[in-house]
């Protein structure tokens, strides 16, 4: 009986053991958050056992389950959720956002992370940040919102160059500008004007397709990418769909644009009273000089009662607007998502004849062939076309047109230009000639991602970038190329790259809430660049602009030019315990750019972190929330350079009217990289369950074997050569601070604070100081230094200007002895280029229905020497009209004033010196924006999502000391240089734009 009742048992057991495994199945998902985004790193549990897993680098996730199991899934920074396991066997589930914790997705190089396991500086912007108030370009949008990340315009033209460094600048003769990766593809970077004045090489972009931008500052997280992160890097995301019903948004906005600022110049009875003083002190007669304004004014003598008064900023500056309209698609299916845009932006700009047009389109689809593959394609086509203006060193440029005379007409009665001004009259320009400049851009992106295991996936991408510009000029009889005829130009530059990416990302947990992801891969880039160029003079006619129909053809060329390069990369990290992170990366690059014992360069970088808070000494304290202690140190390089400055070349001559081959270019076989090492000492912390929060950094940042295009002795048969030479050193201090002042159902208010403080000095230069204009290169001293005679002021016993000696002594101090011959003085560094400070300053306030945002920049310790002001504040040197300040002039003895007796011809003071050199420290209001969203109740009849009114304004007010057009606004010909920094020549401010617009949802 017991035989058999023990068998009915194991039976009956058996049966059970078939029941519970038969009932047990494989789950799988992908865990987003709830802006789509994959969220790797999740732990999932299930619940009541020790079976566990975490989802992938695409938020994929595996875990064996059974019917009535909950799954629970859990991850710093949002809400705890569990989910019933029913007849199921995908569950996908969308995390929200736990806002008592601090946490976010980040992109990083080759996939995401996350900020609590981060132990790199990585800055973030996020879409909102970005499509609540129209910029006109990307890197405007970041303005103010990363520290230690310096962003100006170049001046106020609408496509206008903008700079970008990111801790100092480490480069003398390389580019200064970040690494910009779209999507995976480094972008092409290149300035393609055709008259020195650069053009934005992001322009053809749209702001409204960004999903986040992050900027990797630190080594690294920059060192992932290697030879090119010195300068740090710039990952931009665009928007994809999501699973659900098709979202459609639609935008459209106007706004008013004016100058930021206007300079005050003399009036026609200033300018006669100022001027009719400097004929006397120069030993001319009253007569002498109304003779010459006779002239001046064409032998009108209506000077005298002021009839012609004309304001020469009147017609430099016209009122400027910007049209912008973007609509999007979104959604999708669990298998297939797209994005699709389309945008307009027209922008007239504030400086005559200067305006910009540009069409986008952007299609990014995803697609879910299997449970393990995924594909997709990210593309995005772009027509730019842009009026321009001649560069700020140019007479037709229209800044310059101050210098003229007020009693000038700038019009004849037949309402032509003026031709009899004291210079060439720039409003010629806008009726015989034209600049126009067309740009198109394509940018794509297709991939393929498999996944092989759970913990193991592979993708393969391929890219690429076209940029395809061209530029044609043209100038008729009425311009400066009367006497040829006319003249007229045009370029064409058809830039192409691509990209292959291909690399595999594993990501397991080992146990013990220890998690070890690793990348490793490679990647490989083809540039290739051809350029055409052709001039022509005389034409039959000024109708006729095309070099086609020019009489003569004066000059003419084509040139093909291209590198590649090939890497290999990896990275590791490991979270243990949930508190202590470790991570590594390396990249070996390869160029072709560099010399043929050199062409290869290593960069590696480590970091840690400890989680300080999750100790159980912390864990539950109700003031700290967060205690982060971080470090990294890195190796990365600046390949920025021509593509054969390493080889000696030779290029096509003529000798005696045949063809010859002539040495262009002396090469030096072991040029190589330049290596900048970073450290970064980091803290990130939170209070008060991180209503406050924040970072602190510390970081140095040394780069070696500068890329420098070295003077060499001229009897060698070239001026220059490109060698490694010298050093320079960033240091510097950065501080972000993050408070949610009120939080409550109906309204909220959070703020948002950064500053950082820059060090930079070259800490070795072989060869000596490198001068070049107001600027020197010297051992000790900030890059650029600005290097000058110092101006002391007019002597108050006869007018003259004075100069400090700053000679040397025996003792090595200098003579602080004043003279009145400028010859005497020694040029001294007297200001830096690049401020010490910088900072921003940023509030959003939601009430019920309405939001509010604003964003104060600002910048201190630059300065900025204003080249034309020996011709603008000049003692009435010469005829140009002056600065209204030159009326406070030395008139008589006693006389305590900074501005010299008035002489013409006298040359009193107006040489290059430290009187045309100021403090260039500003606070701006960057950006403010107030809008209403109409309630729910009310767009839900009308079969609309959202409905939101808005006005916004940018550079709406500036707070500064500087007093000539805006101490952000610089020499434009000299925009792309790393020593001739923190020069003005006629160049036009920024614009101030106020703008009214509408966003729906549908």
């Amino acid at each position: 009986m017991k035989s058999k009742f023990t068998r009915i048992l194991t039976l009956l057991l058996v049966f059970i053991v078939q029941i519970t495994f038969a009932q047990q199945k494989t789950v799988t998902g992908m865990v987003t958050d709830e802006s789509g985004l994959p969220l790797p790193g999740v732990n999932i549990i299930v619940k009541g056992t020790n079976t566990g897993a975490q989802s992938d680098f695409d938020g994929k996730y595996l875990i064996e389950a059974a019917q009535g199991d909950i799954l629970v899934f859990s991850f710093l920074g949002y809400t705890r959720t569990e989910v019933s396991v029913t007849n199921q066997n995908t569950i996908n589930l969308i995390l929200t956002t736990n806002a008592s914790e601090l946490d976010e997705v980040l992109v990083v190089g080759y996939g995401t992370s996350t900020r609590r396991t981060l132990t790199d500086n990585i800055a973030s912007i996020s879409s909102d940040e970005i499509n609540e108030v129209p910029v006109p370009s990307l890197q405007s949008a970041l303005v103010g919102k990363a520290a230690g990340v310096q962003i100006t315009q170049v001046n106020g033209k609408a496509e206008s160059g903008i700079k970008i460094r990111v801790r100092g600048v480490s480069t003398i003769s390389s580019s200064q500008d970040p690494l910009y990766v779209i999507d995976g593809i480094p972008l092409i970077n290149s300035d393609e004007n055709i008259n020195d004045s650069p053009i934005n090489p992001l322009i053809s972009l749209n702001p409204n397709d960004i999903a986040s931008i992050e900027i990797l500052k630190d080594a690294s997280s920059a060192a992932i990418y290697g030879a090119r992160g010195s300068n740090g890097v710039v990952l931009i995301t665009t928007k994809r769909g999501k699973a659900g019903e098709t979202k459609i948004s639609l935008s459209t906005s106007y706004g008013w644009s004016e100058e930021t600022n206007r300079r005050d110049f003399l009036n026609t009875e200033q300018y006669v009273e100022l001027f009719t003083e400097a004929y006397i002190n120069a030993g001319f007669t009253e007569e002498d000089a109304f003779a010459d304004f006779n002239f001046f004014a064409e032998n009108e003598a209506d000077w005298r009662e002021g009839a012609v008064d004309t304001d020469w900023q009147d017609l430099i500056f016209v009122d400027g607007s910007v049209s912008d309209f973007n609509v999007n698609a979104s959604g999708g299916s669990e298998k297939t998502k797209f994005f699709l845009s389309l945008g307009y932006n027209r922008t007239e700009g504030i400086i005559r004849g200067n305006d910009l047009e540009r069409y986008n389109f952007r299609s990014n689809v995803d697609h879910q062939v299997s449970e393990k593959l995924k594909v997709g394609v990210t593309s995005s086509i772009a027509k730019t076309q842009i009026n321009r203006l001649a560069n700020d060193n140019q007479f037709a440029t229209p800044v310059q047109a101050i210098a003229q005379i007020p009693f000038t007409r700038p019009y004849l009665d037949n309402g032509l230009p003026n031709p009899n001004t004291l210079y060439y009259n720039f409003l010629n320009q806008e009726v015989n000639a034209e600049n126009k400049t067309s740009i198109w851009r394509a940018i794509a992106n297709v991939f393929a991602e498999y996944q092989i295991i759970p913990s193991l996936s592979f993708r393969s991408e391929l890219g690429y970038d076209l940029n395809v510009q061209t530029a044609e000029t043209f100038s008729g009889r009425l311009t400066e190329s009367e006497s040829v005829g006319g003249f007229a130009q045009a370029q064409s530059v058809q830039n192409e790259k691509y990209v292959i990416n291909n690399y595999f990302n594993y990501y397991t947990l080992l146990g013990g809430n220890t998690n070890l992801e690793a990348t490793v891969g490679m990647s490989f880039e083809d540039d290739r660049r051809k350029a055409q160029f052709v001039q022509g003079q005389g034409f039959p006619s000024d109708d006729l602009r095309t070099v086609n129909s020019a009489a003569e053809i004066v000059g003419g060329g084509s040139s093909r030019t291209a590198f590649t390069f090939v890497s290999y990369f990896a990275r590791t990290g490991l979270t243990i315990l949930d508190k202590y992170l470790l991570k590594g990366s390396v990249r070996y690059d390869g160029s072709s750019r560099f010399g043929v014992d050199e062409q290869y360069g290593f960069f590696p970088a480590v970091s840690g972190g400890w989680i300080v808070s999750e100790e159980d000494f912390l864990k539950d304290n109700e003031t700290l929330s967060l205690l982060k202690i971080r470090a990294s140190w890195g190796v990365t390089g600046n390949a920025d350079i021509g593509n054969f400055a390493s080889r000696s070349l030779f290029g096509g001559a003529s000798y005696n009217g045949r063809p010859a081959l002539n040495p262009s270019q002396l090469g030096d076989p072991s040029l190589k990289w330049e290596n900048t090492i970073q450290y970064d000492i980091g803290l990130d912390f939170g209070l008060l369950n991180n209503r406050i929060s924040g970072s602190l950094d510390y970081y140095n940042k040394t780069t070696d074997d500068l890329l420098l295009n070295e003077p060499i002795p001229s009897t060698s048969g070239f001026t220059n050569i490109t060698r490694n030479v010298g050093e320079i050193q960033n240091t510097g201090v950065e501080l972000v601070i993050d408070t949610k002042n009120i939080v409550s159902e109906d309204f909220n208010w959070s703020s948002s604070f950064n500053i950082a403080y820059n060090d930079n000095e070259v800490t070795n230069l072989p060869g000596g100081d490198i001068i070049s204009g107001q600027n020197i290169v010297r051992e000790g001293e900030v890059l650029g230094s600005l290097f000058m005679v110092e101006f002391a002021g007019a002597d108050p016993e006869n007018g003259d200007a004075l100069f400090v000696r700053n000679t040397l002594n025996d003792d090595g101090s200098r003579d602080k002895g004043l003279t009145n011959n400028f010859n005497d003085a020694t040029r001294v560094v007297l200001g830096s280029p690049f401020p010490d400070i910088i900072a921003g300053f940023t509030n959003n306030l939601y009430y019920k229905n309405v939001d509010f945002s604003f964003t104060f920049q600002g910048q201190w310790g630059a300065s900025i020497y204003n080249a034309g002001g020996r011709f603008q504040s000049a003692s009435a040197d010469f005829f140009d009209n002056q600065s209204l300040d030159q009326l406070d002039r030395w008139q008589q003895p006693g006389d305590i004033t900074d501005v010299p007796q008035a002489r013409l011809f006298g040359a009193n003071g107006t040489q290059s010196s430290s009187r045309y050199l100021q403090e260039a420290d500003f606070i701006r209001l960057r950006n403010i924006s107030l809008g209403y969203s109409l309630p729910a109740s009310f767009t839900n009849k009308i079969n609309i999502d959202r409905l939101r009114i808005y006005f916004t304004a940018v550079n709406l007010l500036t707070f500064t000391d500087y007093d000539e057009y805006d101490p952000e606004s610089t020499y434009d010909v000299q925009a792309d240089s790393n020593i001739n920094v923190g020069n003005a020549f006629y160049s036009a401010p920024p614009a101030k734009t106020m703008t009214v617009g509408v966003n729906f949802e549908f």
